[in-house]
């Protein structure tokens, strides 16, 4: 069931090369050498989530303000660059969000996959601007084993 599946944070500690299980290449953590979503779009978000905030968590100075409620990654400002967390090259393995465990809410939001199992148009799109291929859909009939499952909805990990 799909809403019942790991997080990529948590679907990357199961082996080292963030794959489940099952121990094949069809559920390998595709974060893991994308980067594309880190490299393209605006992350905008609400600054209440930057640290000097009461319950925030992103580092105040890798944001900028956009606004007087809005802040956004620094890199982001005007989507199409690549955001100052973003450790790596992009499209190679090892790619990763160097405050991966404080990311804003978009970044925890943006899913790789839908609800359905069908690859998010978005994150399509952006794989394809820098020459990665395309997602495959999450079908129930993946072969995996008990209790181990490929990324759901909302699962990232730049």
């Amino acid at each position: 069931m799909l809403d019942e599946r790991f997080s990529i944070a948590q679907l990357s500690r199961l082996s080292p090369r963030g794959k489940s299980a099952a121990n094949d290449d069809t559920h390998t953590n595709p974060c893991l050498s994308c980067g594309a979503c880190c490299a393209h779009f605006r992350v905008s978000f609400y600054c209440g989530e930057i640290a000097v905030e009461r319950g925030g968590m992103v580092p105040p100075e890798l944001v900028t303000q956009v606004g007087p409620l809005r802040a956004c990654m620094k890199g982001t400002e005007y989507g199409g660059k690549r955001c100052i967390a973003l450790r790596g090259e992009l499209g190679q393995d090892g790619i990763h969000c160097a405050i991966y465990e404080q990311r804003p809410s978009p970044c925890r939001e943006f899913p790789a996959w839908q609800e359905d199992g069908s690859p998010n148009p978005d994150c399509q799109r952006v794989r394809m601007k820098i020459g990665l291929p395309p997602l495959p859909a999450i079908t129930k009939d993946d072969d995996l084993d008990p209790g181990n499952t490929p990324p759901r909805r909302g699962d990232v990990a730049a």
